[in-house]
């Protein structure tokens, strides 16, 4: 007995290759058999051998778009891989907000304390009267009555305070109200950085992605901002230190002239009679 050879299937090609060859014999057969009844038409012959070249063109055009969807699809599955066990390769420990504290010996740091550590604005100028020296301004009869060069002196020692009280006033408001706002920032900072690190498909696609980069860009302008209020305080003080010392080194140098033009009114008169009594003088 002859073994039976299986039968291979039938592919594409193959399919195709018949169908092509039984269209090429049909005007044979027709020829063959035209006795018959049968009609050879040279017309749909030609349709049909054109409509199997477009049938391999729309084959050709199908095999390209699916290996163009494809690489898309496999291109859309390696962007969407995270990577894994993110905590244990990123996630650090940082320094948290402290609140400001103090001793209380003589009863006037109490407010001053809650206020920096975020009290409220207005909580902050009682605060600051209580812990300073207050200011008594002199009025203007006791200063119409002194020399005018001390009276001006006084009254910019006087400006220099003032404008002090205010700077510092102005400083301890920013450092009470970002230590107010450390902690929401801090559960802030804190959600960001949960969510980055998560594995949640929800919270890594592209969407989820831009969202999260929206609000840490958020919150670095936030940061910033709180930095560029501190270094205007800090600006202020020194302002300020700077106006003090223009005004000690401005109070020297005018109590040095005026002493140097007291000496040249002093020593006039006395120069002229000196030099009358030398031009009179006459030897006995």
């Amino acid at each position: 007995m002859k073994e039976e050879v299986p039968m291979k299937p039938i592919t594409k090609r193959s399919a195709a290759a018949i169908i092509l060859a039984v269209l090429l014999l049909t005007p044979v057969v027709s020829q063959a058999q035209f006795g018959s009844g049968i009609v050879y038409d040279p017309t749909n012959y030609s349709n049909a051998v054109l409509r199997y070249q477009q049938l391999q063109q729309h084959l050709v055009q199908l095999q390209q778009t699916v290996a163009k969807v494809t690489a898309q699809l496999n291109l859309a599955i390696q962007m969407s891989q995270y990577i894994h066990n993110m905590p244990a390769r990123y996630q650090a420990t940082f320094s948290r907000w402290r609140a400001f504290t103090s001793g209380d010996a003589y009863g006037n740091t109490t407010r001053w304390i809650a206020a920096v550590n975020g009290a409220g604005p207005q909580t902050v100028g009682p605060a600051y009267r209580d812990a300073i020296v207050p200011f008594v301004a002199l009025n203007q009869t006791v200063l119409s009555s002194i020399n005018p060069a001390d009276a001006l002196h006084l009254r910019s020692v006087g400006a220099s305070l003032q404008l002090m009280d205010g700077a510092n006033v102005s400083a301890l408001t920013t450092v009470g109200n970002i230590r107010a706002n450390s902690q929401v920032i801090q559960q802030q900072l804190s959600n960001l950085e949960q969510d980055s690190f998560s594995a949640d498909s929800g919270l890594n696609s592209e969407v989820s992605v831009l969202n999260k980069i929206s609000a840490s860009n958020m919150l670095t302008l936030r940061t910033l901002q709180d930095a560029n209020n501190l270094r205007v305080a800090a600006l202020e003080q020194q302002i300020l230190q700077a106006k003090q010392q223009r005004d000690s080194d401005t109070a020297n140098l005018n109590f040095v002239m005026q002493l140097q033009q007291q000496a040249t009114q002093n020593l006039t008169p006395f120069n002229s009679n000196l030099t009358q009594s030398l031009s009179s003088y006459r030897l006995p």
